[in-house]
């Protein structure tokens, strides 16, 4: 008995499709070696504690901190390596033009999305870089170390979800240009 076949998915295209894409793609690839300082810094608390008898005050916060930053980090590199989620099972179905309106809809609510997230995060950073009169001091974590992580982490948000407007402006352009010339991005 013969089974029918569906037909094979099409490859994305995973290339970076502009310079800050590229740059994305590379400083996300350097970044990811931030991982392995994560691990050794763990290991590092695990043997200062267990066989030394002197935890560490400084790892836990140190080590969710990195972790925290690659994590927000990987958003614009999904976007940038166009491995972010889609729904494939109508993407992968539908003509190259059909995929062009699909990304250009998901450029517009991204775009709109990012935006108001920057928006917000700008509003949290703001308050967590500065007092209320004005003067800078930036929020701490309150623990025994006591690391200005929170702050930290909440520009690279808000630094992350700019870059990630400004991709969306970007490929909402490719978009809009591949349409125009009636081929593929």
């Amino acid at each position: 008995m013969s089974e029918k076949k569906l037909p094979a998915a099409p490859i994305h295209d995973e290339q970076p499709k502009n310079a800050l894409d590229v740059w994305i793609v590379r400083a996300g690839n350097a970044f990811s070696l931030l991982f392995l300082v994560t691990v050794a810094i763990s290991f590092y608390e695990v043997v200062m504690r267990y066989v030394f008898d002197s935890p560490t005050t400084w790892v836990h916060e140190t080590a969710a901190f990195i972790g925290g930053a690659l994590f927000v980090f990987g958003g614009v590199y999904a976007m940038a390596s166009n491995k972010h989620v889609r729904v494939v099972l109508i993407y992968d179905h539908v003509s190259p033009r059909a995929r062009h309106y699909l990304n250009l809809v998901h450029h517009i609510v991204g775009l709109a999305f990012a935006g108001m997230m920057a928006y917000a995060s700008y509003i949290t950073v703001e308050a967590s870089w500065f007092a209320p009169w004005g003067e800078m001091r930036l929020e701490t974590s309150g623990s025994a170390f006591n690391p200005p992580y929170p702050a930290l982490l909440k520009a690279v948000i808000f630094v992350t979800l700019v870059i990630l407007v400004v991709q969306f402006v970007l490929h909402l352009i490719q978009e809009i240009q591949a349409l125009r010339k009636k081929r593929d991005v």
